[in-house]
Order: C-alpha cells, then structure tokens, then sequence
C-alpha cells in the first residue's frame, strides 16, 4: 500500500512516498528488485525492535534509515549488496529502504552524499 512518510534531517524536512510493507514484504523487502524498478519501502513495527536486516539477493546498494515512533531518524547506513547483517544499535519502531536509483538520487545524496 502506497503511503507517504515525513521525518526531518539537518532541519529539512523530507516527504518520501513508500510502500507500507505486510509481513510477507518485510521478509521479502528489496531482493530480487531491479535497481531502476525497485521503491522505497517502509517497515513498521508495533513494539520497539532491534532486529537485524540482510541483503542476500539485493544486487545494488540501498539506504537503510531507522527511525522511531514519532519518525525520529536513529540511525542511518548504506547497504551493500549480499551482507550478513545490517543492523542498528538502538531500539526502533520503523525501517525504511531506499534504493540507490535515479528515482531517489537527490534524497540519498541529501541523506549520506556522494
């Protein structure tokens, strides 16, 4: 389902279209996306969580920004293609997943730069 999201980096504020992801998405995610077809995705979660991300199958770079209940950024990394674990170290209660793509050019090198 297509929702939008807002959270706020470096005073900025940022709207972003995602796909608000169900169970069988959050497994899922990005694998097996083509890079240029690939959209941001959003996980939520009902309790504050820590669990671990992976990107087997993920065959381009992706942004992982976690944020908590009130959309508050805690953390955010570049994924690379096939790593084990992606994690971050503080509880939280939403993922988003970005893919690095001509779509969200502007918004990941606003995010972490080139």
């Amino acid at each position: 389902m297509k929702k939008k999201i807002t959270f706020r980096y470096k005073k900025k504020k940022i709207n972003l279209a995602v796909e608000d992801c169900n169970i069988l998405n959050k497994f899922v995610g990005l694998m097996f996306s083509r890079r240029e077809n690939a959209k941001a995705l959003l996980f939520n979660f009902k309790n504050p969580t820590k669990i671990r991300l992976h990107s087997f199958f993920v065959f381009f770079n992706f942004l992982v920004i976690w944020l908590d209940d009130k959309n508050n950024i805690l953390e955010i990394k570049l994924a690379k293609p096939f790593q084990v674990s992606i994690s971050s170290n503080k509880f939280f209660h939403k993922i988003i997943e970005i893919p690095v793509n001509n779509k969200y050019s502007k918004i990941i090198e606003f995010l972490v730069g080139n």
